[in-house]
């Protein structure tokens, strides 16, 4: 394996909204990390901080995703940094998102489900991530996942780390239609850390 193969590789994945009227809750593992990204102003590069929630380990990387003829894949290039290089990056301009990741197995397939904080509170994603477009399109969605949301880019990260409390509660309920108003306020609790 040449050495650029093992930070640059193609991410096939797609996402879902979590259905709010499920327990998601017992679907997942009882582990959990917690990821604090920066997207850099004027680029498409992505700084986060990724933490266990049980062991305190914590990786710091940079990563970058290339533009692609379709949301179902894209070339994902990432570095690995010490702390003092996290900190230089962490000074540029960006705007940070955070939320906690928990995992669920299903269909032998591992879904990651994105519990969003601040601005985003409310909002949980999953996705879920295959070695070829023919299996990702394959797979049977397990019944958390409420609504696709791969080809939408509203819900992509370089996007909603720029989206007000407000603009994703809109969002939500013109997904809905007019009886989602309570569910589109209803938050979620991270479970215990």
């Amino acid at each position: 394996m040449d050495v650029e193969s093992k930070y640059t590789r193609v991410e096939y994945e797609r996402r879902f909204l979590i259905d709010p009227a499920i327990d998601w809750k017992c679907f997942v593992e009882p582990y959990s990390k917690r990821l604090e990204d920066k997207y850099l102003t004027g680029t498409r590069l992505r700084l986060r901080t990724m933490t266990d929630l049980d062991t305190g380990r914590r990786v710091i990387k940079l990563t970058k995703k290339e533009e692609s003829p379709s949301p179902y894949y894209r070339t994902l290039s990432r570095i690995l940094l010490a702390p003092a290089e996290f900190e230089i990056f962490n000074r540029l301009d960006g705007y940070p998102i955070n939320k906690v990741r928990y995992y669920s197995n299903h269909g032998g397939n591992v879904y990651s489900l994105d519990v969003f904080e601040g601005e985003l509170e409310g909002l949980v994603l999953s996705e879920v991530s295959t070695d070829g477009l023919g299996e990702l399109m394959s797979i049977e969605p397990p019944a958390f996942a409420h609504h696709e949301v791969t080809e939408d880019e509203f819900f992509d990260g370089g996007n909603l780390c720029r989206t007000s409390h407000e603009e994703l509660l809109v969002r939500l309920v013109s997904m809905e239609g007019p009886d989602a108003s309570s569910a589109a306020h209803q938050t979620f609790e991270p479970l215990g850390e």
